[in-house]
């Protein structure tokens, strides 16, 4: 087992050693390295002040992908590159053609946020390079800034986009591969200060091992919620078991009828075969957060946490998910609306992980849609949740699966409400007496994102606007047209 982190930084092997596997990027960063362009705005992952890039190998070639610094672990920098703002001017002092390109456009003004839309548009230069607003505003919806109202950071991005990838970080890709190459090794990190252990298993087997050992121990995937655990409530996690380097949890498998998403793919990962599996799952992993969450945050991450306002679990029930559960003991198959059995509790005996996510194929009968309700469009939490997946014969209901976050303290499929519709005509009259219904089935909970009545109230007209939409196809093309929000 190998206790010292080992990851590149301006083309040079680092190592730790003994470092509080809990501590932060951002602050080892800013207090042991003195490197103070990323900045703390939030530590919560929210406004992308810290971002960074990190360099990770992918078939041969470095994928560069932007995080949130505040929230990630040290140990997760492991086998990876480092890239911060300071790393971007090039030794004879010229800087990045995104920096030159804020210069050029004037794109900044009180300065705090701008290394973190630099990184931002750093990373997104070395991948797609994608110059369409549409694009570059997904790009830019976790970097929030106060001054500049986005406009000239939108004509500097798209300025960067024309510049060639010739900087000196383009030339020395091969080298990096190479660093990065030597990293990857079969031995397990393992970090024991003693009152703190972390460990990041290669393997399903190892991570089952481990867990049989601690049972009590904090499953560790993007950090995008446990990183919040200690950096907004102080919380000491005495040991951490990360997934992020599980190499059998890392796949999107096509397997005919279904797809099977491994627990640590990232939500950036899974978002291609979603995106093809329906366009509302792709519209809705796009609204996940931010970037940089989406390149850490993992689908089996947002459902291992149980939280009644995850994304994507109401999606993931309607479309009949089943949750695969991995131990030492073996696989144990459930479907995945039985995996949450009350608010903070979820059907997962010691020593089980969530392994993987099993998703049914749509038919050509179906018609799903799913729809999210929140006070931003963008990187914000669902007030409201909504999934509808429905299968008719001629104008009959022969299957409805409903199920909504938000409503309960799981996400909860509407029981009562599926079995009146079934086998009724699907028509508005019918809708009128099925959202009636849904009261049978939810007694909603006020709180800061919505009141009882509005999480009602918006329940049933999504139930209105499913039918609307499934009866009307032009409907939805005209709305957005118009410049409504379809999915809002």
């Amino acid at each position: 087992m190998r206790d010292t982190i080992r990851f590149v930084y301006n083309g040079q092997i680092q190592e730790l050693k003994d470092w509080d596997p809990t501590a932060t990027l951002l602050n080892y960063l800013r207090y042991e390295k003195a490197l103070t362009g990323s900045k703390e705005g939030c530590a919560e992952g929210d406004c992308g002040a810290c971002s960074v890039v990190l360099g990770e190998l992918k078939d041969g070639t470095v994928r560069y992908q932007a995080v949130n610094a505040c929230i990630q672990f040290l140990p997760m920098l492991d086998g990876k590159e480092l890239i911060t703002v300071e790393s971007l001017k090039s030794a004879d002092g010229h800087v990045h053609p995104v920096q030159q390109a804020m210069v050029d456009a004037n794109a900044t003004q009180c300065g705090f946020c701008t290394p973190g839309f630099v990184m931002s548009l750093f990373a997104e230069h070395q991948g797609e390079n994608r110059s369409d607003t549409q694009s570059l505003n997904d790009v830019l919806a976790g970097n929030l800034c106060r001054c500049t109202g986005y406009g000239t950071i939108i004509d500097a991005a798209k300025k960067a986009s024309t510049q060639a990838n010739s900087d000196h970080l383009a030339t020395r890709s091969k080298l990096t591969a190479e660093l990065l190459s030597t990293l990857a090794d079969e031995e397990m990190l393992g970090i024991d200060r003693g009152d703190k252990k972390y460990f990041a298993p290669n393997s399903k087997a190892e991570l089952a091992g481990l867990l049989k050992k601690y049972p009590d121990a904090t499953l560790l995937a993007g950090a995008t919620d446990v990183g919040l655990w200690v950096t907004k409530l102080h919380k000491e996690l005495p040991i951490l078991i990360s997934v992020g380097k599980v190499a059998d949890m890392q796949s999107v498998e096509d397997q005919g009828d279904t797809i099977l998403i491994s627990a640590g793919v990232t939500y950036s990962d899974a978002w291609p075969a979603l995106k093809n599996l329906s366009p509302d799952m792709g519209e809705l992993i796009r609204r996940v957060a931010s970037t940089q969450i989406r390149n850490s945050g993992t689908i089996g991450g947002n459902i291992a946490n149980g939280s009644p306002i995850g994304d994507t679990p109401p999606a993931l029930i309607a479309l009949g998910a089943t949750l695969h559960l991995q131990s030492e003991d073996g696989i144990r198959s459930l479907p995945l609306e039985d995996f949450f059995i009350e608010y903070g509790k979820q059907d997962l005996a010691a020593g089980e992980f969530v392994a993987a996510v099993e998703i049914p194929k749509l038919h050509p009968n179906h018609q799903f849609r799913t729809y999210k309700i929140s006070k931003r469009f963008d990187q914000d939490i669902s007030a409201l949740c909504g999934a509808f997946r429905l299968t008719l014969d001629g104008n009959v209901i022969d299957e409805i699966r409903i199920c909504f976050g938000g409503m309960a303290g799981t996400p909860l499929r509407a029981g009562k409400t599926e079995a009146f519709l079934k086998g009724k005509a699907w028509t508005l009259e019918v809708i009128e007496q099925a959202v009636l219904m849904l009261s049978e089935d939810y007694t909603p909970l006020s709180d800061m994102r919505a009141s009882q009545s509005y999480r009602m109230q918006a329940a049933q007209n999504l139930l209105r606007k499913f039918h609307l939409e499934t009866t009307s196809p032009d409907i939805e093309t005209r709305l957005v047209g118009e410049g409504s929000i379809a999915h809002a």
